[in-house]
């Protein structure tokens, strides 16, 4: 199996990240994440076609308010090594990655924070792969693929276009997934980790990894946790953004609620977009600190 492993020089200019990456072996590859901080952690899971970057913002007021963040690069992003194969990407796959960072490091009394495809892989692995290890569950912009779910008309023109173009364009979801205007930097930081096509894989098999009926690859497994969700009774909170184009909080967010029973209202983000952690998340990272601190 051929694998790719992105230049370090594509992340030296990165900006507004100064932690250093820790590295560990897992079937063949060399896995990256960052690890800050003491206290309770914190698991916050990414995305596509994000990597850790994304939970910069939010991880400042965690750090200040006393908790660790483990922030993971999934497999084919970041600085985590990325198999060329398409169809070695599989939604078994990300989750089992994750869950062996989580056996590895020895985490217990976590607090999960996802985003985006970070959800249907996080909350499967806190619910019917090592529930014992989680207390916690912050979702934002993110579920689980059932294959009931409704995808919106955005999402299934994204699935479209990322199907017909093997070089993803990483810079136009994410402008496209936010309310504020990013800088040039910021952007560049998303597309360092994909020097050219062979590095593409991870972000062209996510949209079509989506289970579309109950029948398909993955939704059995999201049907498991979605049933056990709904009758979990650990403090869960749900964040969405007010104008995600991929997700709307009307009736996906809504929807989503309803697999947390015990979380409080939905809690949401004004002027956000999909990318709500770009928008806004000092924001969101003060509204997790002062959430931990009450559950």
């Amino acid at each position: 199996m051929e694998i790719l492993r992105t230049p370090e020089e594509r992340f030296e200019s990165i900006p507004d990240f100064p932690w250093e990456p820790e590295y560990r072996e897992w079937e063949g590859m060399r896995l990256a994440h960052i690890d800050e901080g003491e206290g309770e952690p914190v698991l916050l899971v990414h995305g596509e076609p994000t990597w850790g970057y994304l939970w910069r913002k939010v991880m400042g007021p965690l750090l200040d308010a006393g908790y660790r963040c483990i922030v993971p690069d999934l497999p084919g992003f970041g600085r985590s090594d990325k198999p060329v194969d398409d169809d070695w990407y599989t939604y078994d796959r990300h989750t089992a990655a994750l869950v062996s960072l989580i056996e590895e490091l020895d985490l217990d009394g976590l607090t999960l924070v996802c985003h985006d495809w970070g959800g249907p892989i996080g909350l499967r692995a806190a619910s019917i792969e090592v529930p014992e290890r989680f207390t916690r569950l912050v979702a934002m912009d993110t579920g689980l693929f059932t294959g009931y779910q409704k995808m919106s008309d955005n999402w299934n023109h994204f699935r479209d276009f990322i199907a017909s173009h093997r070089d993803v364009r990483v810079d136009m979801p994410i402008r496209g997934g936010c309310a504020t205007e990013l800088s040039d930097e910021v952007v560049a930081a998303y597309e360092a980790p994909f020097p050219d096509v062979n590095y593409k894989a991870g972000i062209r098999t996510f949209p079509p990894m989506i289970p579309v009926t109950p029948e398909d690859p993955g939704a059995e497994a999201g049907q498991e946790a979605a049933k056990y969700l709904i009758a979990d009774d650990r403090p869960s909170l749900v964040l969405w953004a007010d104008s995600d184009p991929a997700l709307p909080m009307d009736p996906v967010g809504k929807t989503v609620q309803m697999l947390f029973p015990k979380a409080e209202p939905l809690t949401v983000i004004e002027n956000a977009g999909h990318f709500l952690q770009e928008d806004h998340g000092e924001q969101i990272g003060r509204i997790i600190a002062d959430w931990l601190r009450k559950n």
